[in-house]
C-alpha cells in the first residue's frame, strides 16, 4: 500500500511539473509578441515574430467572421498590417507559418 501511494504522489508531482513548464513556455511566447498600437486606427504592427516566407495572416472579428486573409513574408521579425478598412471593434489576429502559430487580440478604433 505504501509503494502505491508513493507512485501516485510521484505521478501527480510529475504531471503538475509538466503542466507548469508548458504554461511557462506558452507565456514566454505570448510575452515576446507585441501588437501595437492598440487601439489601432490605420495599421497594426506585430513584433517578435520569426522570419518566414508565406505566413498565413487571418483577422477574425468578434462574431467569428474572417474579415482578412493574406499570405505575407515576415521580414525583420515584424509585420505591418493595414486595418483602415475594418469596422470599429475587437479582432483576433492569427499568424501561422511553418515555424510559429501566434494569436493576439487588438481593438480597431
Amino acid at each position: 500500500m505504501g509503494t502505491l501511494f508513493f507512485m501516485k504522489r510521484l505521478f501527480l508531482l510529475l504531471f503538475l511539473t509538466l503542466l507548469f513548464a508548458v504554461q511557462l513556455c506558452a507565456q514566454d511566447v505570448v510575452n515576446k509578441i507585441k501588437v501595437f498600437p492598440n487601439p489601432a486606427i490605420n495599421v497594426i504592427n506585430v513584433l517578435g515574430l520569426k522570419n518566414d516566407t508565406n505566413a498565413a495572416i487571418t483577422i477574425i472579428d468578434s462574431y467569428g467572421t474572417q474579415v482578412i486573409y493574406h499570405q505575407w513574408d515576415i521580414k525583420r521579425n515584424a509585420l505591418n498590417i493595414p486595418v483602415f478598412n475594418l469596422e470599429k471593434g475587437l479582432y483576433l489576429i492569427t499568424i501561422q507559418s511553418e515555424h510559429q502559430n501566434v494569436k493576439a487580440k487588438f481593438y480597431k478604433q
